[in-house]
């Protein structure tokens, strides 16, 4: 019952001062119309772009998606942006103030979200009060995170490239040599190949071959021979496998070299975009209603606050 009673208090307050509080609400209303209009708010127009990572490989336990949200947040990407678009002036910060780097990246990380959506894609949404500004910037973040992760890529694809071009280097110093060594054998010793020159060896003291065969082969000549493969022998037959092994090795070594050097001269993209960035024909801040709605009922509780105030100070005075 006192809670009835106490309702009925507060409603019949309510209606004693209806017009007051109806006059302050509309007041305030108008007020909020009038000072969220382009005269004194600045209007924003948001662009947004939104992109799958591609072509691209995590470093670690995160996707690729959380590796370019990482990229597209780096300061080189911002350092890039605040330049390109002159945004230190577009901010309207004054490069003299002390604080103005602060100042700048408060303002711009307020103005640029980038954001991972529930589809692991990338949103980035560009606030700027040129619709024609903010779809740019929207879409140079992309281009330079596209030439950001190029340069990551070529750069450590160029190191691999001199590695294998040092190991290309030392292998056809070694193939050289091995030739070189085996062309040695083959003049000064008449060693050529062990396999066949064993048998025709084996043939001329056993007297077996025909002349067709042998017709230029004495027994002296074949005394000579013998000793030569049993003395040099083994470092033909070695020198004969080391080159195979050596000329496959190139080959292996040249493949991989070719295939990095097609990826370091290519030009790849790393983003694919699914919505492109366009200019909006509509701003998107301040949301006038919003503004004009929080004002009235901003100013009606506190004007019902006041009027508490008010009729319980006259409650204390008469009490006195």
């Amino acid at each position: 019952m006192d809670n009835y009673f106490n309702n009925t208090s507060l409603i019949g307050l309510l209606l004693k001062w209806k017009y007051h509080l109806a006059v302050i609400t509309i007041v305030a209303a108008v007020l909020g119309a009038i000072f969220s209009g382009s005269a004194f708010i600045t209007p924003l127009y948001k662009s947004e772009a939104i992109a799958y990572p591609a072509n691209i490989n995590s470093y670690s336990d995160e996707s690729e998606t959380e590796q370019m949200l990482q990229i597209l947040q780096s300061q080189d990407i911002v350092d890039s942006m605040v330049i390109k678009f002159d945004l230190l002036n577009d901010y309207k910060i004054d490069p003299d103030y002390p604080y103005w780097k602060t100042a700048l990246m408060t303002e711009y990380h307020e103005k640029v979200k980038i954001s991972k959506t529930p589809y692991e894609a990338i949103s980035i949404v560009v606030l700027d009060k040129n619709p024609e500004q903010a779809a740019q910037m929207a879409s140079e973040i992309l281009h330079l995170y596209d030439e950001k992760v190029a340069f990551m890529h070529k750069s450590k694809r160029w190191e691999v490239i001199q590695m294998y071009e040092k190991q290309l280097r030392a292998k056809i110093k070694l193939i050289d040599s091995l030739q070189t060594r085996l062309q040695v054998l083959g003049t000064q010793y008449g060693l050529i190949d062990y396999s066949v020159q064993s048998q025709e060896i084996m043939k001329g003291y056993l007297k077996t071959f025909d002349g067709s065969n042998t017709a230029g082969v004495n027994n002296k000549g074949v005394a000579e021979l013998k000793k030569n493969i049993e003395e040099l022998g083994g470092e033909l037959l070695t020198i004969v496998e080391m080159l195979q092994h050596e000329s496959r090795t190139y080959v292996d070594i040249k493949v991989d070299y070719e295939q990095e050097m097609r990826f370091y001269r290519s030009n790849l993209t790393y983003s694919n975009i699914i919505s492109r960035p366009f200019p909006a024909d509509k701003k998107s801040y301040p949301v006038r209603w919003i503004v004009v709605a929080l004002s009235a009922l901003g100013a009606l509780l506190i004007s019902i606050l006041v009027v508490f105030a008010i009729e319980n100070k006259k409650r204390f005075m008469l009490q006195q």
